[in-house]
């Protein structure tokens, strides 16, 4: 059985349940025989090394290191969930400052450790500000970095197949834009359901309007259910659209869902966030967001308070000002 390439895939934060999900999910989709894992968590760490082993993955090569220099010297492709995890009643922003701090580092090392890296993709949350931050500090360009926003599109499609009673697959074009979390803006005039516009249904007996603004909520709100539900933030869905995310720019099938890019046009300027993207050997690029006038006045909104956040981090220091950003990453 081949692979997609060869090159060291780095999974950061590997030991937490992201990460260990990340380092199986790879290594059953063959993208690369030659995967490292790297968490400060040496018991843990180790614990992840030896149930992968005990997988029994044909081929694979699982080498793991606490050293940050190790772990990500020679990477070519890195996906990090390396952050604080988001408990019971928190949102994705109480985590900004310990994860804008992290990202950096992060950033920091990947200029120092591999700036060769042809991929990063960025995972914990918020994800569109630490992966912005990791983007200034790495010296990456903007093609070469995502974050995960697709799970917001995921959870639109699932909440309207579970509404009409479909099969998850019937239900297309199912599209969130702009920032992850409960900002987002959620858009009707891209669906599907089983052939039939969403936007023919909403405001009928199939779909009321009240319907619909529910169903919008629990779409907002699907990752803070999961922690209702599970009692830990969702972790298996991150893992699998973010390895999805680095097969598609290893080359492998393409990304279904809007990423999380580097976006300075059409309005949105100096801002990581949702667009309609594609994914593929040569980076992260977008298109225009097409929707209606009051779809794109939601994101609008979502980009107004994804700028909110990034001023804050500008003010703590963490990252300089946004028209100093081309001293630290001549790319941006």
């Amino acid at each position: 059985m081949s692979f997609l390439t060869n090159d060291k895939l780095t999974i950061v934060g590997a030991a937490g349940m992201i990460g260990s999900n990340m380092v199986q999910t790879a290594a059953m989709m063959r993208l690369t025989p030659n995967i490292c894992l790297y968490d400060p968590f040496a018991l843990g760490l180790e614990g992840v090394v030896e149930e992968m082993r005990h997988c029994g993955f044909e081929g694979v090569n699982f080498t793991y290191s606490t050293d940050v220099k190790e772990a990500f010297t020679g990477s070519k492709y890195m996906i990090s969930s390396g952050g604080a995890p988001r408990k019971d009643g928190m949102t994705r922003e109480d985590l900004l400052k310990g994860n804008a701090e992290i990202a950096a580092q992060l950033g920091k090392d990947i200029k120092e450790y591999c700036p060769d890296l042809k991929h990063l993709t960025i995972i914990f949350n918020p994800a569109d500000i630490t992966g912005l931050v990791a983007l200034i500090y790495s010296g990456l360009k903007p093609s070469q970095v995502t974050t995960l926003a697709a799970l917001d599109s995921t959870r639109l499609q699932s909440e309207l197949a579970k509404h009409f009673g479909v099969e998850q697959s019937k239900v297309t074009g199912a599209r969130t834009y702009g920032g992850h979390g409960e900002q987002m803006a959620v858009f009707a005039s891209t669906a599907k359901v089983d052939g039939k516009p969403l936007t023919e249904l909403i405001g009928t007996d199939a779909l009321t309007n009240e319907q619909w603004a529910e169903l919008k909520t629990r779409v907002t709100k699907g990752g803070a259910n999961i922690i209702k539900l599970r009692g830990r933030s969702s972790f298996q869905s991150p893992s699998y659209t973010s390895v999805e995310m680095i097969r598609a720019t290893m080359g492998g099938e393409s990304f279904r869902w809007p990423a999380g890019c580097y976006v300075n046009s059409q309005g949105f300027e100096h801002i990581m966030m949702a667009m309609e993207t594609t994914l593929d050997k040569n980076g992260v690029s977008f298109g225009e967001v097409k929707g209606t006038d009051a779809e794109i006045a939601e994101l609008k909104q979502s980009y107004g308070h994804l700028v909110k956040l990034r001023d804050e981090v500008i003010a703590m220091g963490t990252i300089p000002p946004v028209d100093q950003w081309s001293s630290v990453n001549p790319n941006l």
